[in-house]
């Protein structure tokens, strides 16, 4: 009842057998001395007096690791067998643990002796330093004099010092004029190298001597003046040594093919030059205190040499007037030249440069901006077309090609594609629009010297050839495609844009000159009709005329048409197809007027009495007429044959119903309109043969209207006349109340309520003409009727 509560845990080592008590004190003990040791081990700190403050912490952790151990091993009775064991092993680790924290612990307090020791021998030392500074404080405090004394001594040794440099020096100075006429000397006689090192070797003599007088405060105005006066030939000798070295430079590619020494000495030199202007501005602090004439830059003098050299060579300023003329042959030449040189430059020189010069490439650089300014210059004049083309195709297809810059022999060192264009864009924009308008200006004179050649040969006493089909030609077709054929042509040697450019613009000349051709149409008919012997083959031309407009209206689709190209074909305009038409059907009117010439006098005579008891004769003389015509159409080619057929038949029907319905006769009793009836049925038949003998199909003819027409004068019963009337009109819609009117009167038997009554039923059944009509009485104008009851024209007057 009175037990602790440390004596009722079971895990407490009160609560353990006696044998089991000890083995947990030896535990404890060794895991004590084990953090201990670790402890002092990782200590730095040393505690002269006291104890460590980790003790108690160690020993409480220690006991509880310990009965730790000793509760899991020992807590089952069939471990106790083995507790002698454990003791035995316990004490030998307690012991090595002891044993080594002992020898730890005494050679660490032998280290701590051994500095306390080395602490009192150094404060020794240091009060017997102290002593002996003081000491030597008090000698030199006594030696102040002694040293005013040995500064007269210093100065006399700088002194000496100087003197002595003058001495050495002054064989030297002495020798600068000897050693200048000699280096001039070597000049005259091209031993350059040589020279050059008794140039580096003065004005190291120089440098040194200036060198000498900044570092001693001396260099004066005067002593500076003095010295470049003294040194004045030293500035002479570098300048004649440039102007040798500049030489060399400027013939450069000649003398690496006849003298590839003096050229590789000049090379030389100038690198010798550019490694001493890099030492001095790397030495020399502030720039302004580098030698005269420092730094020399002679590796960029060497390039501006070239380039100069090459201005000089290939580019100088000509005067317009002398090479305008050949311009394409000055091009050439230069194409050749500069295709040479480069082939020198990579053969020979670039042998005999360092790499980083990349000589071939600076030399291409050279020629292309030299080349761009050469162009810029020669675009300043007033070029012709065929100059601003050979410019332009120098410029962009034969300076960038194998046959130039790009040369196999020249690849891969040269890039051209770093070099740009030779001409900028825009440059090759204004030189594109330029050579339109010029071409444009002459396009438009050779059109109309042309056409004023072609008006000129109308009037002609001689027939136009004919070509292989007998038909009329002149060569006006062919001088107007070839020359814009090869126009498109050149304009598509230069690009794509350019040839499109130039096929709108020829398009729209052409257009200009169909419009022209026209104009001289209309002339060359007036001046026919004024005096008809002046052009004797009238008709010939006309008829040359319409197969060159077939003829250009067949080229210029093929023309405008480049299946090389990557561009759309160029579409014709329709407003070029209307003035082609437009001059077509002009030149297809006058050959119908003038067969209408012919032919009036002879549609006068009907319809007439004695038309109708005879028209044969009449007839004949017609169809005589229309033969002789009809028949030069055929020297035309198809369509235009036909066509030119196809409107004589049409002007043929107007004309013949235009004569009918002039009321140049009226019926008088039904016998003559039968007569008439019959007489219009063999004219229409006559007709038709006529024209199916000259080619044209009777399907495409027009004369049933005369058919028609027929039956509406011989119709007996005039109680159906209104019903054939709108029969009538139903078929031609456009027959007007005029037309009818007339017809009626041509009859000489209707009544005015019987023609009151036609006219009513066409009002009421007015007609709309349907699309594609073909129109037969549209044209056809006739006399409207005299009002009832009028007095008469001779009265009315």
């Amino acid at each position: 009842m009175g037990m602790s509560a440390e004596e009722d845990d079971p895990t407490s080592p009160k609560a353990l057998p006696p044998t089991l008590h000890t083995l947990w004190e030896e535990v404890t003990s060794y895991c004590t001395l084990t953090l201990c040791y670790g402890i002092l081990i990782k200590s730095a700190n040393y505690i002269p007096d006291g104890e460590w403050p980790e003790m108690g912490k160690a020993e409480k952790l220690a006991r509880g690791a310990a009965l730790k151990w000793a509760s899991g091993v020992f807590y089952r009775a069939n471990k106790l067998e083995g507790l002698e064991q454990y003791r035995v092993r316990e004490m030998q680790r307690n012991s090595s643990i002891q044993s080594r924290i002992k020898s730890t612990v005494q050679s660490y307090l032998e280290g701590v002796s051994m500095g306390l020791e080395q602490l009192h021998s150094a404060i020794t030392d240091i009060l017997q330093v102290q002593k002996e500074l003081g000491s030597v404080r008090q000698d030199l405090t006594s030696s102040v004099s002694s040293f005013q004394t040995l500064q007269r001594i210093q100065e006399m040794v700088v002194e000496h010092a100087q003197l002595s440099s003058v001495v050495q020096t002054l064989p030297k100075l002495f020798s600068v004029h000897r050693l200048l006429s000699e280096t001039f000397e070597l000049l005259q006689n091209k031993h350059l190298l040589e020279a050059h090192t008794r140039l580096m070797d003065l004005e190291n003599l120089r440098d040194d001597i200036l060198s000498q007088l900044h570092n001693h405060n001396l260099l004066s105005p005067l002593h500076l003046a003095s010295l470049e006066s003294y040194f004045g030939g030293l500035l002479e000798l570098n300048d004649a040594l440039a102007q040798h070295l500049w030489h060399i430079v400027g013939h450069s590619t000649k003398l690496v093919s006849e003298d590839p020494a003096l050229f590789v000495s000049a090379v030389r030199i100038i690198e010798r030059e550019e490694n001493i202007d890099g030492a001095l501005l790397l030495r020399t602090q502030p720039p302004d205190l580098l030698p005269p004439g420092r730094p020399k830059c002679w590796r960029q003098k060497f390039f501006r040499v070239i380039q100069d050299s090459i201005v000089a060579a290939h580019f100088q300023a000509v005067p317009s007037s002398t090479l305008g003329r050949h311009l394409t042959r000055h091009l050439a030449s230069l194409q050749s030249n500069i295709l040479a040189e480069l082939h020198i430059v990579k053969d020979l020189m670039v042998q005999c440069c360092p790499p980083h010069y990349n000589i071939l490439m600076a030399f291409t650089t050279m020629y292309h901006q030299s080349l761009a300014k050469h162009l810029d210059h020669i675009l300043t004049w007033d070029l012709d077309k065929q100059e601003i083309f050979a410019l332009l195709h120098w410029a962009v297809h034969v300076y960038p090609s194998s046959e130039m810059m790009a040369h196999p022999d020249l690849l891969p060192e040269v890039d051209t594609s770093v070099l740009g264009p030779l001409l900028p864009l825009e440059r090759i924009k204004y030189l594109e629009e330029t050579y339109l308008e010029k071409v444009q200006a002459s396009i438009a004179e050779w059109m109309q010297k042309t056409l004023e050649m072609e008006f000129k040969e109308w009037f002609s006493e001689e027939e136009p050839e004919s070509d292989y089909q007998g038909c009329f030609q002149t060569s006006l077709p062919n001088i107007i495609m070839k020359m814009l054929d090869e126009n498109i042509r050149v304009a598509s040697i230069i690009s794509d844009t350019l040839r499109e450019k130039m096929c709108n613009m020829t398009l729209k000349e052409l257009e200009i000159f169909l419009g022209s051709l026209y104009e001289d149409l209309v002339k060359f008919g007036m001046e026919h009709q004024q005096e008809p012997t002046a052009s004797k083959c009238y008709a010939p031309y006309l008829l040359s005329t319409l197969n060159n407009c077939l003829a250009l209206s067949t080229s210029i689709p093929a023309l405008y048409t480049d299946g090389a190209s990557s561009l759309e074909p160029t579409k014709v305009p329709p407003s070029l197809d209307i003035a082609l038409e437009k001059a077509q059907k002009k030149a297809c009117r006058m050959l119908l007027e003038e067969m209408l010439v012919d032919l009036k006098p002879l549609f006068i005579q009907l319809p007439s009495r004695q038309w109708l008891s005879d028209g044969t004769q009449l007839m004949s003389s017609i169809c005589e007429v229309i033969d002789k015509h009809a028949n030069r159409f055929c020297r035309t080619q198809e369509p235009l044959s036909t066509y030119l057929l196809s409107e004589t038949e049409h002007l043929v029907r107007s004309q013949y119903l235009r004569a009918l319905l002039q009321k140049r006769m009226v019926c008088r009793h039904s016998e003559e309109r039968r007569q008439m009836a019959r007489r219009m049925l063999q004219d229409a038949s006559q007709f038709k043969e006529l024209f199916c003998n000259l080619g044209l199909k009777e399907n495409k003819q027009t004369f049933k209207v005369i058919a028609d027409l027929q039956e509406l004068i011989c119709l007996k019963d005039h109680s159906i006349l209104s019903l054939e009337v709108l029969g009538f009109v139903l078929k031609y819609p456009d027959v007007s109340d005029d037309h009818i009117s007339m017809l009626l009167d041509l009859r000489g038997d209707i009544s005015k309520e019987v023609r009151n009554n036609v006219l009513e039923i066409m009002a009421q059944n007015p007609q709309v003409l349907p699309e594609n009509y073909e129109h037969v009485f549209s044209h056809i104008l006739v006399s409207p009727p005299e009002p009832l009851f009028c007095l008469g024209k001779s009265k009315c007057a």
